[in-house]
């Protein structure tokens, strides 16, 4: 697959963009374990034009997370087309634009899936955007607003028409939330409907379901979000199964934890171990998720203050489930 001139190995996937989770720190791991294409969290169009500190801090890329896009959202042409170039001083290598976000405070100031809404003003958003920077530009949708609502081939077309290079699609609406079934079927008739390539992305979470989605669509490629909450190594199962039709098993318990604690100790590297173990909590609770005794291990997450507690937790987890 080829996004402008960035060329990205369609039997791999990458990571989707996550807000409050696809940090650097989680983008890195990700990438060690294959990840072939990171997006970073949301970034807010206006925040970035008013220079927010927060907002630039999230932009932050690394050499260790390439090829990566800087993904804003908005709602105004003008103020995206200045954020994106805004972003190009982190040196992002794609701008995505979120087209797709479900979340009430984005949808309901008139960004991400709200955009669904109104075709006429997303084709604008994104002429003024690919106008503004001389990077590829991306635009995230969802298949629709509601399933009275199924408007992505139309919203597809006006990407491809306004400029854009790729076209990554959820297979939800944006009703739906997170809710099944995904949708391949939009899906696929949005890769019959344009030229450039489309990046499939919904419940994603091994090889076998990888493949099964590029089959049923003939996509060019597929991006993971919560199938790699706690589970960055689901990068490698998939491009094994996708180039060698190998079934990776998941990594005994050990190699969970000592992924666990090097996940967390980066974050606390980053961004101080303060604000890393309150973060640490929510990753640790699905590092833990399946292992046997899980509940009782969620509790003692939740109590975490430091990361030598996270380390003591981490070898009783895996002494435990030897």
């Amino acid at each position: 697959m080829k996004i402008g001139n960035i060329e990205i190995d369609s039997r791999t996937a990458g990571l989707a963009p996550m807000a409050g989770v696809a940090d650097m720190a989680f983008r890195e791991l990700c990438c060690e374990y294959g990840a072939t294409y990171v997006v970073s969290e949301m970034v807010s169009s206006k925040g970035l034009t008013m220079c927010d500190r927060k907002s630039k801090k999230l932009l932050v890329l690394s050499d260790k997370e390439r090829p990566a896009a800087a993904q804003i959202f908005g709602s105004d042409p003008k103020i995206m087309a200045q954020s994106a170039r805004e972003c190009l001083a982190f040196s992002p290598d794609v701008i995505d634009i979120n087209m797709g976000c479900p979340a009430p405070k984005i949808a309901g100031n008139g960004g991400g899936s709200a955009l669904l809404k109104d075709p006429v003003l997303a084709e604008k958003i994104i002429k003024a955007v690919v106008s503004a920077v001389d990077i590829p530009v991306t635009v995230k949708i969802r298949t629709g607003w509601d399933s009275e609502h199924i408007n992505a081939v139309e919203m597809a077309k006006r990407a491809e028409n306004a400029g854009a290079a790729a076209i990554t699609v959820h297979g939800r609406t944006k009703e739906q939330m997170y809710a099944p079934p995904v949708d391949t079927k939009t899906i696929a008739l949005v890769k019959k409907s344009v030229s450039i390539p489309v990046i499939a992305n919904g419940d994603v979470t091994d090889g076998l379901s990888a493949a099964k989605m590029l089959e049923e669509i003939n996509c060019d490629y597929i991006l993971v979000g919560r199938g790699a909450l706690g589970r960055p190594w689901v990068f490698s199962q998939i491009s094994a199964y996708l180039k060698h039709e190998i079934i990776m098993p998941e990594p005994p318990v050990s190699e969970q934890m000592r992924v666990m604690v090097k996940h967390i100790r980066r974050i606390c590297e980053y961004k101080g171990e303060s604000v890393g173990i309150r973060e640490a909590r929510k990753h640790a609770a699905w590092y833990i998720r399946g292992i046997r005794g899980a509940a009782a291990y969620r509790k003692e997450v939740d109590s975490l203050s430091s990361i030598e507690e996270l380390e003591r937790l981490a070898f009783k987890i895996a002494a435990e489930n030897a």
